[in-house]
């Protein structure tokens, strides 16, 4: 397969990557503790997966306020900062680049991982439903549970979180990062604010689609200019369905999902960002993604578009061929293969995930995954 789309260069920014294969954001929980440190492990981690094209980091978050999970990195201290510089120099070491995920949780949070054991914050004062958080509950141990009720942020509060995720893009320019990924998927934050299920403020960030998208079009503006628009990404977790199982997953299935994710990607095409990451729904029996609504993502966005969900040599293949994708994301398939692009090239066989040392623990299931015929 060496010589098929996967193996193309593709220009993101001012890159040229050397191949379309992308490491999305995997949450792994092995930072160090206490303060949520990136460390000599994690920068391994990243520098043997260095043959992707694109490395966009785990989710890190961007406030004491931000964190949902227990042993999640951070990107707001100083000590953050000079942990994650380790991770990027061992990359680029690789000649590989690397993007951070900036991630604020919101409500999906519980008052133990909270500043002074404090409510969650979200855009409305709405609990998320069938969803869990981890806690620690002794040091290296620790338990899901359900989230804690949030309050709603004031106005102000909103402002004051907007410059947060521009001090955090600062942070990651700092550390070495070639560019940022704003999380707005899976329920966060982001979500929060564009979700009718979640947000019902009476202020300029709540009520119409237009208001709901103001916070992310002022986010992604404030870091377009502070960092440049070239070194921005975003992602987004559109889930079409309309049972009422799937339309509560983290409390974010619109009534109208089209719509409101085409209206929010024209947020990012005006700033013009470097990339657009679709994070697709992966678990058994999901609903699939209309071939309507990927016409209209590359229609509306003139930047690189992402696609992450199961993908397989073959169909992100075809996927890349049908010109509906720039790059393609493959998760669990490049936590256990650290040389994957090199697998894929050669059509060498491929490591078996262990799944239970995905979220915490040590190098086992993380940084041990044997290369081709090592």
């Amino acid at each position: 397969m060496k010589n098929n789309s996967l193996f193309k260069t593709a220009t993101l920014g001012n890159h040229t990557l050397k191949n379309r294969i992308v490491l999305p954001p995997l949450t792994r929980q092995r930072s160090t503790q206490p303060g949520n440190i990136a460390n000599e492990l994690m920068a391994e981690y990243y520098q043997q997966r260095a043959g992707a094209g694109l490395i966009v980091t785990e989710g890190t978050q961007i406030e004491p306020r931000g964190q949902g999970y227990a042993w999640t990195p951070g990107i707001h201290t100083a000590e953050q900062i000079a942990g994650w510089r380790k991770v990027t120099e061992a990359v680029h070491a690789r000649e590989g680049v690397i993007f951070a995920q900036l991630w604020h949780v919101g409500r999906v949070s519980h008052t133990s991982l909270q500043p002074e054991n404090a409510a969650p914050v979200s855009a409305s004062a709405i609990a998320t439903e069938r969803v869990s958080v981890f806690i620690e509950t002794e040091p290296g141990a620790g338990a899901l549970v359900k989230p804690s009720a949030p309050r709603a942020l004031t106005t102000r509060e909103v402002e004051e979180l907007v410059q947060l995720y521009i001090q955090a893009a600062r942070n990651a320019m700092e550390a070495g990062f070639d560019g940022i990924e704003l999380h707005c998927a899976n329920g966060y934050m982001v979500n929060q604010f564009i979700s009718a299920h979640s947000n019902n403020r009476e202020d300029q960030y709540g009520g119409s689609l237009h208001n709901r998208l103001r916070f992310l079009r002022e986010v992604v503006a404030g870091v377009a200019e502070c960092i440049g628009k070239e070194k921005v990404g975003a992602r987004f977790a559109p889930l079409f369905s309309s049972t009422d199982e799937e339309r509560t997953y983290l409390g974010m299935v619109e009534d109208d999902p089209h719509t409101t994710y085409i209206e929010a990607i024209k947020v990012l095409e005006v700033v013009g960002i470097a990339y657009l990451s679709i994070a697709e729904a992966d678990w058994d029996n999901a609903p699939r993604m209309p071939e309507s609504f990927r016409r209209a993502v590359r229609s509306s966005f003139s930047g690189a578009i992402i696609y992450a969900g199961r993908y397989t040599a073959q169909s992100a293949t075809q996927l890349l061929d049908s010109g509906l994708a720039d790059l393609v994301a493959f998760g669990r398939t490049f936590m256990a293969n650290p040389d994957l692009p090199a697998r894929i090239a050669n059509d060498w066989p491929l490591n078996p995930l262990n799944s239970a040392t995905v979220y915490g623990g040590n190098a086992e299931g993380y940084t041990d995954y044997s290369v081709y015929g090592g």
